[in-house]
């Protein structure tokens, strides 16, 4: 097992150390470490050199994370891809635990693990919703992600036969690759703590847009679209759109947004023609 260890960042010459400083700390090493700047203007470069000589240094203009863990996946040596956000962090038996699991249990191609949730500074609990578990989950990641980018070990084979993360999401692109993961085979799931998780910052993607549901609308449509679904998922998947775009639609009634009120509302009845009828 050769793992590549894929950290996108973007003007946290702040938190990236503490990232860093986990990856090397780890009772089994990485074999490589890739960093990649998504046009960063403070001092990231600066800091890499300096300070992390080893890492693989790359440089993007400015276009999102999805597109800088592409490019890292595209990129990277190893069989394994490990993900880590630049401002969380690892334990250290993080890849070890995940590497026994793995050979423990052959055939998954994707480990994730329970997470700690560090908030301004403070430790908090994670709400029943953001529930963590393994197994055939697809169900389970409909309503919103519940698998951490920073906590997975995924085989890149994986990626290759459905793809990467979609670089046209603005955000919610790894509730859109989860989702097309778990529709197709189980995952691993660790019930322990392994990574640390840093919210709270106004740099966040779920504080930069609003409405985060209409990225999920817009997985889920894609996935529907594709026709691979079995009968039960595709049920799920179609409901919990319905759902997502009711809530998006009120919001939009409520704000005076008739047009994009009409947009869910037109969506809604498109899907709901579609549901098999024992759904009805």
């Amino acid at each position: 097992m050769k793992i590549s260890v894929i950290i996108p960042t973007f003007n946290r010459a702040h938190t990236l150390p503490r990232a860093l400083d986990s990856v090397f700390a780890q009772s089994r090493p990485a074999d490589e470490v890739l960093i990649i700047d998504d046009g960063s203007e403070d001092e990231t470069r600066e800091l890499v050199e300096r300070d992390y000589p080893q890492c693989r240094y790359f440089h993007q203009e400015n276009s999102g994370v999805s597109r800088a863990r592409n490019l890292g996946i595209h990129e990277a040596r190893g069989d394994w891809i490990a993900l880590l956000d630049s401002d969380d962090a690892w334990l250290p038996d993080k890849l070890q635990r995940q590497q026994q699991a793995l050979t423990d249990h052959p055939g998954n191609r994707l480990c994730h693990t329970e997470e700690i949730w560090i908030r301004n500074g403070s430790r908090v609990n994670a709400m029943h919703k953001h529930r963590k578990s393994g197994g055939h989950i697809f169900r389970a990641c409909l309503p919103l992600c519940v698998i951490s980018p920073s906590s997975v070990l995924l085989h890149r084979a994986l990626l290759e036969e459905i793809g990467s993360f979609d670089e046209t999401l603005p955000a919610c692109e790894d509730y859109d690759l989860w989702l097309r993961i778990c529709a197709r085979e189980p995952v691993l799931f660790i019930n322990e703590p392994l990574i640390v998780k840093h919210g709270g910052h106004a740099d966040q993607l779920s504080h930069k847009h609003w409405g985060m549901d209409r990225f999920r609308v817009q997985a889920l449509e894609k996935l529907i679209a594709t026709n691979t679904l079995h009968e039960t998922d595709l049920s799920a998947a179609i409901h919990m759109l319905l759902e997502k775009a009711g809530i998006l639609a009120q919001g939009a009634e409520k704000r005076g947004k008739v047009q994009r009120a009409d947009h869910y509302r037109r969506l809604q009845h498109r899907y709901r023609s579609m549901l098999p009828i024992r759904s009805c």
